[in-house]
């Protein structure tokens, strides 16, 4: 006597709860990604219409508020902890007086050689922070700066 075989039954997944997983777990991580870290003053730019772009890595960026606070900020984490120590290495700017501006920045082009310095201010604040930041960087021997804008496209 011969022998049957049997039919094999295919398997079938129902795959619906694994799309719905992948679509959970992307709107979970769209809606809790931070993408620019917060600022620690915001400062509304001057219009201008130069077109130079700010550098992407190697900056120290020195901005003040109209109220004549001085902020400095570094693009790289382990030189703020180097400078303003380890609790201070994810915020984005540390507030700073005037006389330890010149200090920490030649401590900062000490460190990394191709910082780049580049100065915030805000349209509505007067000239003197300004000129104030700029005497405090020839002290520390600092004579290359940039001076950030806002591009105004209108000719």
């Amino acid at each position: 006597m011969g022998k049957f075989k049997k039919k094999r039954v295919g398997i079938s997944l129902d795959m619906t709860p694994l799309v719905d997983v992948a679509f959970l777990l992307l709107t979970f991580f769209m809606l809790t990604t931070k993408f620019k870290p917060q600022e620690e003053v915001q400062v509304v730019l001057p219009s201008s219409h130069a077109k130079f772009l700010i550098p992407e890595s190697d900056v120290m960026t020195i901005t003040f508020s109209p109220e004549g606070k001085i902020f400095l900020g570094l693009d790289s984490q382990q030189l703020r902890a180097q400078l303003f120590g380890e609790q201070n290495k994810l915020k984005q700017s540390i507030q700073v007086t005037l006389d330890e501006l010149p200090s920490l920045a030649q401590q900062a082009r000490s460190v990394n050689n191709k910082l780049r310095t580049v100065i915030k201010g805000d349209k509505d604040s007067m000239y003197g922070p300004a000129e104030d930041v700029m005497n405090a960087l020839q002290k520390a021997n600092i004579s290359r700066f940039e001076l950030v804008t806002e591009y105004d496209s209108k000719d």
